[in-house]
């Protein structure tokens, strides 16, 4: 009735214990992207079924589980993930007595050691629980993937957790990647931004995370990631305006 789906890619580091956090579910599969590393062996080691396929992108790696992984409900949860015993009790519950196409579920992200109370990092929501027959994800979405529900979604109340960036050179790594791709999110909305959009972003970005999401609740860590957040903001729309810069010059 419910499997758990890791995705995985070289993280050996990881995989074991965030299977042994899955061991009320009624089965666990890695889908792992070919790791060149001891994923798989540990997983199977483990006693997780393994399928692999090679990565196109986030959404396609998990339409690929919604189609092969044979359960009515499946919850995932990357291999950087933990999940509790409540929430396992918790899910059960709903999945027994509520109809709903999907479920989302607050998690507790733990960045440079520290978990987070406010800045976007909580509860930071993340719709993981799917009846497998009712939900599919946007292909359109390359990286913050969106799962389309035929249905309602319901909101669970315990947390799974997450052990977020744990150092700055990881979190300047990851970023540099979602810039690219929110980027290329805006030139397909057909944003254009002005010559002075990336740098009010600056203010306006951090104003947002610190204040209005809470990230004065962290202290230091909220003033350096609201910080943070806000830089990478402003590059992302600077990268829009290059890129339709060099498409008018041409």
């Amino acid at each position: 009735m419910l499997k758990a789906v890791i995705l995985t890619l070289n993280e050996e580091r990881h995989i074991a214990a965030c299977i042994d956090s899955l061991r009320w579910t009624d089965g666990i599969v890695v889908l792992d992207s070919f790791s060149s590393d001891k994923t798989a062996e540990l997983a199977q080691k483990a006693g997780a079924e393994i399928i692999q396929h090679r990565f196109e992108n986030y959404s396609q790696q998990r339409n690929v589980a919604l189609e092969n992984v044979d359960s009515e409900w499946i919850f995932f949860l990357d291999a950087d993930e933990r999940a509790t015993p409540a929430l396992g009790d918790e899910i059960r519950h709903v999945i027994a007595h509520q109809d709903k196409a999907g479920w989302w579920v607050p998690r507790h992200n733990y960045i440079f050691g520290h978990r987070m109370r406010g800045a976007g990092w909580w509860p930071d929501h993340q719709l993981r629980l799917l009846h497998r027959d009712r939900a599919h994800y946007d292909p359109n979405r390359a990286v913050h993937e969106e799962a389309i529900l035929d249905g309602e979604a319901g909101y669970l109340t315990q947390p799974f957790i997450h052990y977020n960036y744990e150092t700055l050179q990881q979190f300047i790594a990851k970023q540099r990647k979602y810039t690219d791709f929110d980027a290329a999110i805006l030139l397909q909305k057909g944003v254009r931004p002005k010559f002075y959009t990336p740098y009010t972003q600056i203010p306006r970005h951090f104003w947002w995370r610190f204040v209005t999401l809470g990230g004065w609740r962290d202290g230091l860590h909220g003033i350096l990631l609201s910080g943070l957040m806000s830089y990478y903001e402003m590059r992302k729309y600077q990268r829009v305006r290059k890129i339709q810069q060099v498409a008018i010059r041409n």
